[in-house]
């Protein structure tokens, strides 16, 4: 992962680094050594990938671990080896630790056997529900950081997948990355003790926002 402030990485020796990036970009598949760079190459790879993930799942469709994995992949590949693997290293993003690299296996496995079994397929017709189960799911996957990068985006692209699920438009993640990122972050942290009502909070402006410019 970059090495940019955003995160810290527990034990470097299991990081490797694109050899000219003076340890700002992960070693890729590219060559590509600017942070700059990298975070465009990953936006474009996103938005060709989203165009196929949309409608690639049924509306009755119930995710999985494996999903998320596919999911990673099938955006990363052509950037990253271990693209679709769970990471190696312990991570933290301003001194607040996420799940240890060794319990991401059994912590996704348990994710898919209770978040994902209870909350997918996304069919709540009521709109509490819906902002419920988006909120719930979203951070707990959050929580586990299961990949070495892109576990915010993996997480919006299951709350967009969703959301679509339940016959709501394309989320508009605006607001947490504006004038809300630090909300988002607290609300976050708020899911360790399992109170995902800042979250909801969220997730309602997400879903107005996002209805209102349908």
């Amino acid at each position: 992962m970059k090495k940019d402030g955003r995160y810290n990485v527990s034990d470097l020796t299991e990081t490797q680094f694109e050899p000219g990036s003076h340890e700002l970009v992960l070693k890729n598949r590219l060559g590509i050594k600017s942070a700059q760079e990298m975070d465009v190459a990953e936006a474009r790879a996103l938005e060709k990938a989203m165009s196929n993930f949309i409608g690639s799942y049924a509306e009755k469709h119930r995710f999985t671990a494996a999903d998320l994995s596919a999911l990673h992949k099938d955006w990363l590949g052509e950037i990253y080896d271990w693209a679709g693997k769970y990471r190696q290293v312990n991570i933290s993003k301003d001194d607040f630790p996420f799940a240890a690299a060794a319990q991401v296996p059994k912590l996704m496995s348990l994710f898919e056997r209770d978040v994902l079994q209870r909350n997918t397929p996304c069919n709540f017709k009521d709109r509490a529900e819906i902002i419920r189960a988006l909120a719930e799911t979203h951070v707990e996957l959050v929580l586990i950081h299961p990949f070495r990068e892109g576990n915010g985006r993996v997480a919006r692209i299951l709350s967009t997948l969703m959301a679509l699920q339940a016959g709501l438009p394309l989320l508009d993640f605006g607001l947490i990355a504006g004038i809300e990122k630090e909300a988002y972050f607290a609300a976050v942290q708020a899911g360790m003790d399992k109170n995902y009502q800042p979250m909801e909070v969220l997730f309602a402006g997400i879903i107005e926002r996002s209805v209102e410019s349908s």
